[in-house]
């Protein structure tokens, strides 16, 4: 018996399925099932953060219902292994991209995880590291 995959959803799928609840990441994730998705620690405060910062109670009513549907995985070990490796590569040829999606990849590839992201161009970058963009915007 194969384990399904598991996803890792970055904070701007999250938002678009905060914005569009039956939209293109809404159908996908109909597709995978509940029990094939998470998300970071990382990205639950990021998504809490735009949903406070927008002074929406819609949207942040629509953000915690999301949270509260979702698997929200803490850092731990051996991310901090993975965070090193990754920040190091990326440092010594001049591209390192965003401490917290850094923290995310982290995270995905400790836990063997494929980042669902719109930003699919920064976390392209990182060795090993499963990408898919939900959205079908390249690099957003």
């Amino acid at each position: 018996m194969t384990r399904s995959p598991r996803y890792l959803l970055d904070t701007n799928i999250l938002s678009d399925l905060v914005r569009r609840p039956q939209g293109a990441v809404a159908d996908r994730l109909s597709h995978v099932g509940e029990d094939a998705v998470c998300t970071s620690i990382v990205v639950a405060a990021e998504l809490r953060f735009g949903a406070l910062k927008s002074g929406s109670k819609r949207l942040k009513r629509q953000a915690e219902l999301i949270l509260s549907a979702i698997d929200i995985l803490p850092m731990e070990a051996p991310a901090d292994e993975e965070y090193a490796r990754i920040r190091r590569h990326l440092e010594s040829r001049g591209t390192p991209i965003g401490p917290n999606d850094l923290l995310i990849a982290a995270q995905a590839l400790a836990l063997d995880c494929c980042v669902v992201t719109a930003n699919d161009r920064e976390f392209s970058r990182v060795p090993g590291l499963r990408v898919e963009n939900w959205l079908g915007r390249a690099g957003a």
